[in-house]
């Protein structure tokens, strides 16, 4: 009945699509053929991968084969199949239609139950479905898919894998490909939407009467179950790629869907040697040169389904290989053993950063050749805009290079390279763009890049706090509100609105818990503008919450990039991010503490401040250790809580707490300082003067001079009042007036002299009358001056 041949080499690919192959050698047969009765040759691919020949009467059924398979060790529970379809074990030889030297192969069975029957006849009858019978062709694959959910009543104790392998071996995909391909309008129409059914996995989008047989609620299927599906998106993919081409939609659409599903946390592709994860190479190559050809062109455009099908891919094909970087050596190793999927893997990462290289070259060409004309260029090139994807591309690179260790040191040489267009291309870089992994390059961004990048890590204001909060506030009581959404601020008694009003707000209110009379923070002793946090601040028993409300103030003027002129002392920076403390960072602080240790222990009382300290002699030996514990004990342990609260406050505002790692990554305590507490020295009077714009009055108007010189004469304060004023910016960033949002302007209000001037803060505006001399013109000016006109005065 059956001879074995010598065991032959897997067609991986291939495996779920039989097709008929010859034997490499040829065997005389066992033979159950009568004389009568002339019998049937065929060839069997068992399921130790070796073909039998066999040769069998045309009467014999199929059971009679699969006995024999049995009795040579093969197993229980076989069934064999026939150009993708199973055999019935009652069907005849004769009826079979076998053509001449035919394969058939051998697979382990199922464990027939009565839902893998009812499963049988659904795939059957789509695997046998034609032209003339596709009217309900996608209605019964939903019906199919209903058999996959586990929470199904009739299904919790079958495995999904089950139901895919019956509607592989039915011939069920193979025949909707074939219909797809067809000619006939109908039966192409059909076909997609029935395979589409695959591609999108939610029982919602599933007829009620499917819906209410799973007896389950309409919701996405579990990652399991739709990970089980694989192998059907994996035939689908092939059998599209080869007959309609890698242009078809439908065929994009499944490819799509398969590197969604393998990204799964659920997959969990840990071997190497996945057949999975060498079937889905080709596909993965497919999209890396989609992504090569988009970015080699002029335009240099990717589409961002290409992007994120290589960041799929690329999730797939890498998390199994060893841990830490590969040297180049492995990679040629793997390659000879036939691990070829790591060889290709390197190839594809370093085709695409040699083409990045050239992309990011062609956008150096397009940068002013002064940085002084580079911030408003890029921001008003749309060519900037439209190449972010680059970053993302970057994005996927970093993530290989934690594997190859040639690709991690050509990134940094490429970044390092062009560190200008790189700047150009995160400074221009929108909310939810790829930039994590840039925190360990942060040395090749300028400031401005940086700061964008952390602005970032905020909420849009309103937009994703959803109802702005209204506060009408009383500037006598400025601390007794808290902030839980947007702001949309308004001083009791004043009609002025806006972020005018907003920037006044933040600045007062910044002023005020600062302030010493708080007792929450105290000022350096060599810096006044800069506050560490105050360890008495216990006597307040409300001093928690106001912590609290100090962080998200904090957060909240940095996402409205409003410069309080207030900084944070290396203290209170360090505990936000997360970091020690050591001795050269109290020296601001505590000048007198980090000079004289004396001082540190000149107390009325012993506290331990390690387990058992009061048995520990301090010696030259443990010095190092006892100042670090002094240090941790003073500026950590004995302000714990308020230090706490003060860091979640912060936290909260951020759009996800946990990103706070990768804020503080991408800051040192300059940049923080920088944004926070903006420009504290001198006003320059050219810049102002050249980021001023005239409606009613022209630039060497005699009035215009009176104003410029009034302004001159002005100390510096008076200078910030008169600012503060006009815009409600008292300090400006650390640009200067180019740093603001738009120009300042000054109209002429035609007013008679006696009106003061007028302010719209929101838009930079001050209305100045006419005023007849040069005296006429100070005194006004001096009036506004006032700080309690000055920051109560005008409209938002």
């Amino acid at each position: 009945m059956y001879h074995r041949h010598a065991k032959r080499h897997r067609d991986s690919p291939d495996e779920a699509l039989p097709t008929p192959k010859q034997p490499l050698t040829t065997t005389t047969t066992h033979s159950f053929a009568s004389s009568s009765s002339p019998g049937v040759h065929f060839f069997v691919r068992a399921t130790d991968s070796k073909t039998i020949v066999m040769h069998t009467a045309r009467a014999h059924t199929v059971a009679v084969v699969l006995d024999n398979f049995v009795d040579c060790g093969y197993g229980p529970d076989l069934h064999l199949l026939y150009a993708g379809r199973r055999l019935q074990p009652e069907a005849t030889i004769a009826s079979l239609g076998l053509l001449p030297d035919s394969t058939l192969h051998l697979n382990n069975g199922i464990t027939d139950t009565p839902h893998h029957f009812m499963a049988w006849q659904v795939a059957s009858r789509i695997a046998k479905a034609t032209t003339s019978s596709i009217e309900i062709l996608d209605m019964q694959v939903m019906e199919y898919i209903a058999f996959f959910d586990p929470r199904c009543q009739r299904n919790r104790h079958h495995r999904a894998e089950d139901y895919i392998q019956i509607f592989l071996e039915s011939g069920a995909a193979i025949t909707l490909v074939d219909l797809y391909l067809s000619d006939v309008s109908l039966s192409h129409t059909q076909a997609e939407r029935a395979i589409r059914c695959f591609l999108s996995m939610d029982p919602a989008s599933l007829p009620s009467t499917v819906t209410l047989m799973t007896g389950s609620d309409p919701a996405s299927l579990p990652p399991s179950v739709m990970f089980a599906t694989v192998p059907v998106l994996l035939e689908f993919c092939r059998l599209l790629s080869s007959a309609a081409g890698n242009g078809d939609s439908l065929y994009k659409s499944c490819r799509y869907t398969l590197a969604s599903i393998l990204c799964l946390p659920f997959s969990m592709l840990t071997s190497t040697k996945s057949p999975t994860r060498v079937r889905v190479l080709p596909f993965a190559r497919e999209v890396v040169e989609l992504v090569l050809n988009g970015l080699a062109s002029e335009s240099m455009m990717v589409s961002r389904t290409d992007l994120e099908e290589l960041s799929n891919f690329f999730k797939v094909l890498c998390p199994v290989m060893p841990d830490g970087l590969m040297p180049n050596n492995i990679y040629n190793i793997s390659h000879k053993r036939g691990d070829t999927w790591i060889w290709e893997l390197h190839e594809m990462s370093m085709n695409l950063l040699k083409i990045l290289d050239e992309c990011l070259w062609r956008l150096e060409m397009n940068l002013p050749s002064s940085s002084s004309e580079s911030r408003g260029f890029i921001e008003s090139q749309p060519i900037w805009a439209n190449r972010l994807h680059i970053l993302a591309v970057l994005e996927e690179l970093n993530f290989i290079s934690s594997k190859f260790e040639d690709v991690a040191h050509s990134l940094r040489f490429v970044l390092l390279v062009h560190k200008a267009p790189l700047n150009a291309l995160v400074r221009c870089s929108k909310r939810n763009e790829h930039l994590h992994w840039l925190v360990k390059h942060k040395d090749l961004l300028c400031f401005e890049a940086r700061r964008n990048f952390v602005l970032m890590l905020f909420p849009e204001g309103e937009e994703d706090y959803g109802v702005p909060h209204e506060m009408l506030i009383d500037r006598s009581r400025l601390l007794d509100d808290e902030l839980h959404s947007g702001l949309f601020i308004e001083f009791k008694n004043e009609k002025a609105t806006g972020r005018g009003v907003l920037r006044e707000w933040f600045c007062m209110v910044s002023q005020a818990l600062f302030s010493p009379q708080q007792v929450l923070f105290l000022p350096c002793p060599n810096d006044q503008r800069r506050f560490y946090l105050n360890g008495t601040s216990a006597m307040d028993p409300l001093h928690l919450e106001y912590f609290i409300f100090s962080g998200r103030l904090i957060g909240l003027a940095l996402m409205h990039k409003v410069q309080v002129g207030i900084v944070l002392d290396r203290t209170l920076f360090l505990h936000l991010a997360g970091r020690s403390i050591t001795l050269e960072d109290i020296a601001t602080a505590d000048p007198i503490t980090y000079a004289s240790y004396v001082h540190i222990l000149g107390t009325q009382r012993n506290v331990d401040i390690c387990a058992g300290g009061q048995d520990i002699s301090v010696n030259i030996s443990n010095i190092d250790y006892y100042i670090d514990l002094l240090i941790k004990n003073i500026f950590v342990d004995s302000i714990s809580n308020q230090l706490a609260k003060f860091a979640k406050g912060f936290s909260d505002i951020l759009a996800n707490p946990e990103l706070k790692k990768v804020f503080f990554g991408c800051l040192d305590q300059e940049d923080f300082d920088r944004m926070l507490g903006g420009n504290n020295n001198s006003i320059n009077l050219k810049d102002w003067g050249s980021h001023t714009q005239y409606n009613g009055y022209k630039e060497k108007d005699r009035h215009v001079n009176w104003f410029w010189k009034a302004v001159e004469s002005m100390p510096v304060e008076q200078q910030r009042q008169l600012l503060f004023f006009w815009t409600s910016v008292k300090y400006l960033p650390s640009e200067g007036f180019g740093g603001l949002s738009s120009k300042l302007y000054i109209h002429n209000t035609f007013e008679s002299a006696d009106h003061l001037p007028s302010s719209h803060t929101c838009f930079y505006h001050l209305g100045l009358p006419p005023y007849p001399t040069l005296k006429v013109m100070h005194n006004q000016l001096q009036k506004i001056t006032q700080e309690h006109v000055s920051c109560s005065f005008g409209t938002g």
